[in-house]
């Protein structure tokens, strides 16, 4: 007699709090994981960026020089090191906004190998401010007040728009990278097919109404988060669309969150403190002891 077979367990989602980083660097504007998720990265209004390490949380590095609160941050990998982290880090983003944010609509890139301060290409075609940036391989994805995500082939030298109708404020791509997520101002995150436009996916339930905040797509593509000016997370499946977690982070306004590039591991950002997420709680020393 065949026995059924069991069913697949449902994803684990991030709701144990791992740690708390005072990072000191005034209000966190964002917090990102490095390209495999061993370290992170803070952007703070006091025009400082700092490295953090992953596993303890303790400060490595802190970079300053920035004219300007640093409101973004991106790190790539290098062929000769096995993380690379460019000067400041946040220079992944200058390198296409004359400031980040770019509230004068355009999209500026530069060749790094060069040493002309002049770009090499502009692209202008929103009407408004550039609220959201992102690279993968050959394709650039932004959104823009103007209420459209814009995604530049840059291989094929092709524009696709999507018109949202709201102010964007967060943009990125699928893990698969076969679909796009997009916030915006009207309290609703949307996933739509990459090549159609075609509309997946409506997320509701956050309050996201005057502030640019996150949101994105977990390791697996299996759910959507958000971040929310009432102190919450929202996470919802991604097929289903229901609620999956309402996490509570605090008090305040959710200002950013990344997940780990390959576990199930959460960085949120509230005021001047970043949050360290997991799926189980962390093992303490004294845990080790007992179980040996």
């Amino acid at each position: 007699m065949a026995f059924p077979q069991p069913r697949p367990q449902a994803p684990q989602l991030p709701q144990h709090l791992l740690r708390t980083i005072d990072c000191r660097q005034g209000a966190v504007r964002a917090v990102r994981f490095n390209a495999d998720g061993n370290y992170l990265l803070s952007c703070g209004s006091d025009k400082t960026l700092k490295l953090w390490s992953g596993s303890k949380g303790t400060l490595l590095k802190t970079y300053s020089g920035h004219g300007y609160e640093v409101l973004d941050a991106d790190s790539q990998l290098c062929p000769r090191l096995y993380v690379f982290f460019s000067l400041c880090a946040l220079c992944f983003l200058l390198l296409f906004c004359p400031h980040p944010g770019s509230i004068d609509g355009t999209v500026r890139c530069w060749d790094t190998r060069s040493r002309r301060y002049e770009p090499i290409q502009i692209l202008d075609e929103a009407r408004d401010g550039i609220s959201s940036l992102k690279v993968a391989q050959h394709e650039l994805l932004t959104g823009s007040v103007d209420g459209k995500v814009r995604r530049y082939d840059l291989r094929m030298g092709q524009l696709h728009v999507d018109f949202i109708s709201s102010p964007i404020t967060c943009v990125c791509f699928s893990q698969d990278g076969q679909c796009t997520l997009s916030s915006s101002l009207d309290s609703t995150v949307r996933l739509l097919d990459k090549s159609t436009g075609e509309m997946l996916g409506e997320y509701t339930g956050h309050k996201m109404k005057g502030y640019k905040l996150d949101c994105c797509l977990s390791s697996k593509d299996t759910h959507v988060l958000s971040c929310s000016e009432d102190g919450h997370v929202y996470c919802w499946d991604l097929v289903e669309g229901s609620l999956s977690l309402k996490l509570p982070v605090g008090k305040a306004v959710v200002q950013s969150l990344s997940f780990h590039p390959t576990e199930t591991r959460l960085l949120t950002a509230m005021e001047g403190r970043v949050q360290v997420w997991g799926a189980e709680p962390e093992q303490t020393d004294d845990d080790d002891t007992m179980a040996t």
